[in-house]
């Protein structure tokens, strides 16, 4: 009996062991997969957003872009505050794609102090072929996944976007 004891003791420790190790490799693949992808996803975004049509932005102004959308015109503020930048800051950039032609800027007619933005036909293209890049991003990402590893992983994303809120505060 005492034999069988060391034994299945051992034997739990062992697979203690690899359990540990194999947390520590996911903890580590994790780690690395989440460096590189945060590394590369502002360069790849780039390289896939500006083409030959749209050489003349960069990635903050597709981002913008996507702020104001194709809907209706917003004003200054809300786009801002979709974006977590100042109005000051938006400005700048509102300023640059105007003057680039991919959004237009009017005064409100209830009220003149109100500033409101929109996109013009070549600001809504770029705002196509963004939307374009994510929705190729998102297929590749979710291909070959079952319906249960789609939610896991959406359960996952929605808790690494939660941990990130915390430090938007």
């Amino acid at each position: 009996m005492f034999i069988y004891e060391i034994c299945y003791t051992l034997s739990r420790e062992a697979e203690e062991k690899r359990e540990r190790r194999r947390t520590m490799n996911a903890y580590e693949t994790m780690n690395e997969v989440l460096v590189k992808l945060f590394s590369d996803i502002a360069t790849i975004e780039e390289k896939a957003i500006i083409t030959a049509n749209f050489k003349d932005i960069s990635n903050n102004d597709i981002h913008v872009i996507e702020a104001i959308g194709i809907d209706k015109a917003k004003n200054m503020t809300a786009v801002a505050k979709l974006l977590s930048i100042t109005v000051g800051t938006l400005t700048i950039a509102i300023n640059n794609l105007v003057k680039k032609g991919y959004v237009d800027r009017v005064r409100s007619n209830q009220d003149r102090r109100v500033v409101l933005i929109s996109l013009t036909k070549k600001g809504e293209e770029a705002y196509h072929h963004h939307e374009k890049f994510h929705y190729e991003m998102i297929e590749a990402t979710l291909e070959g996944l079952s319906e249960e590893e789609t939610k896991g992983l959406v359960h996952a994303l929605t808790n690494l976007k939660d941990f990130f809120n915390k430090y938007k505060r």
